[in-house]
């Protein structure tokens, strides 16, 4: 059996999984009703050059390769002024994101490609429409962040 049609999903070692992944997610969003025509209509997205960078840039945020060279907040603030936004936007996006990992892969690799996309839209979210990062508030920390976040103040001020 194919690793599609298997019942058993296998994680993704690399690039080639990033691949499959970012081809299969950009063509679903290209389709959807809310995300498709920000992409082709709004931001012109030329689909040759934009998915290299995309395998690119998520290459580098879970193998570390350093491939990726980009600004993806000021591209994504660039759309601002041209269209909607929004949580519900992002939401879609990162909803479509985990859907079509889900569907290939499971494992570590999959979980971490998914919080580091949850990460993303969290952050562009807050970025491009000038609003808090939800992920930042105190109130929101796990004891352990909390733990590390003093432990990184406290070493902060006996440098200073």
């Amino acid at each position: 059996m194919t690793e599609s049609t298997s019942s058993v999903k296998t994680d993704f070692e690399g690039r080639e999984g990033v691949e499959k992944i970012v081809d299969l997610f950009y063509g679903r969003i290209r389709q959807d009703d809310l995300l498709g025509f920000i992409f082709d209509d709004v931001a012109k997205v030329n689909w040759t050059s934009h998915l290299p960078k995309m395998y690119n840039f998520w290459d580098t945020i879970l193998f570390r390769t350093g491939a990726y060279r980009g600004n993806p907040v000021n591209a994504h603030a660039q759309l601002a002024p041209l269209t909607r936004m929004g949580q519900e936007q992002f939401n879609r996006w990162l909803e479509l994101f985990c859907q079509t990992v889900d569907e290939l892969y499971a494992g570590e690799n999959a979980e971490r490609i998914k919080k580091s996309a949850r990460d993303m839209a969290a952050l562009l979210h807050a970025k491009v429409n000038h609003v808090r990062d939800e992920r930042f508030d105190p109130a929101n920390l796990t004891p352990e962040q909390r733990a590390r976040y003093a432990a990184y103040r406290e070493a902060a001020k006996t440098i200073a």
